[in-house]
């Protein structure tokens, strides 16, 4: 299968400043990939690229198969791009706005009229579709800006952090229901965010952006292996104190997946894995004879593997510009 997007030793340089260093990267059609990173890592840059709004300085950008630096507007008409800051006439309602859009994309009030209305229900504002856009909350903009970049009918759809400014309900309504249009229109969508919860909650893939690179991308378990020191999953397990048999220690090493087994003091197991052991491992500690009195199983999320990694690169100093 082609890669819908498609970035090969991309970058762009302002001056002696590199906001995007060799960026290698490919999504696959139907993927809610998050590109994670904080502000000034290079995210916005990058998606300027993608749509053809600013030339790369290296590298080459394809976009459903078009090169997006030759071909900016045959690009535009098959990628829906949702700002951080969404543009509308406030003197306008909804309604009105979406049959603008429409217009500029060449269709006729017939075909606008009825997708407008479609897809205001689909996003929640059917309600207010003939209230004025001056009026609506900063929530109910971001909902129209989806309206709006789906109204083309694109195969993509671009959101740079589209969750800034609202309310935590708000958020939570505005991922489910991109997660949700994502799966119905089977489209392939790019979220740029520095929030790592909302990323992990809808991202099928996430590629960690720092200072104009790519560090590390695949899902929340593989970032785990490549980011995190030792291992994805760390089991910990307590034991009667009196109970310091080596032949567990041994038999819990011979469990697939079971890479470190460390005895700490007061009967404390460290059990490091590549895969959740934990099933197997307190079957092996019953069986054993040991009183297992404690079980817990650790995995790392992408907070920790954010942390993790900016604890050990304290030299990276990140530019706060977009």
């Amino acid at each position: 299968m082609d890669p819908v997007i498609e970035l090969e030793n991309l970058s762009k340089c302002y001056g002696d400043f590199k906001a995007v260093d060799d960026l290698n990267l490919t999504i696959q059609k139907g993927e809610v990939f998050g590109l994670l990173g904080p502000n000034g890592a290079g995210k916005s840059t990058t998606i300027l690229m993608m749509l053809g709004l600013t030339e790369p300085s290296g590298g080459s950008v394809k976009v459903c198969g078009l090169d997006a630096t030759r071909h900016p507007v045959e690009v535009k008409r098959k990628v829906g791009y949702l700002p951080e800051d969404v543009g509308f006439y406030d003197d306008l309602t909804g309604f009105e706005n979406l049959l603008f859009t429409a217009r500029l994309n060449g269709q006729s009030d017939q075909q606008a009229y009825p997708k407008a209305a479609e897809l205001l229900n689909k996003v929640g504002l059917g309600a207010h579709a003939e209230k004025k856009v001056g009026k609506y909350s900063r929530g109910m903009r971001q909902r129209l800006g989806l309206a709006d970049v789906l109204v083309k009918d694109p195969e993509v759809i671009i959101l740079d952090e589209p969750t800034l400014g609202i309310d935590p309900k708000g958020v939570k309504e505005l991922l489910e229901l991109i997660l949700h249009l994502s799966r119905e229109k089977g489209l392939t969508v790019l979220l740029s965010s520095h929030h790592l919860h909302q990323v992990q909650q809808i991202c099928t893939r996430v590629g960690l952006f720092v200072t104009g690179k790519l560090i590390a991308s695949g899902d929340v378990e593989s970032l785990s292996s490549q980011l995190i020191a030792k291992h994805p999953y760390l089991i910990e397990a307590k034991i009667g104190d009196e109970f310091q048999d080596p032949v567990l220690r041994e038999n819990l090493s011979k469990i697939p997946g079971v890479e470190e087994v460390t005895l700490l003091a007061e009967g404390l197991l460290h059990i490091g894995c590549s895969a959740d052991n934990t099933a197997a491992i307190a079957n092996a500690i019953m069986a054993s004879g040991a009183q297992l009195t404690h079980l817990s199983k650790k995995t790392y999320g992408l907070d920790d593997i954010y942390q993790r990694y900016f604890e050990n690169t304290t030299s990276h100093e990140v530019d706060q510009s977009s």
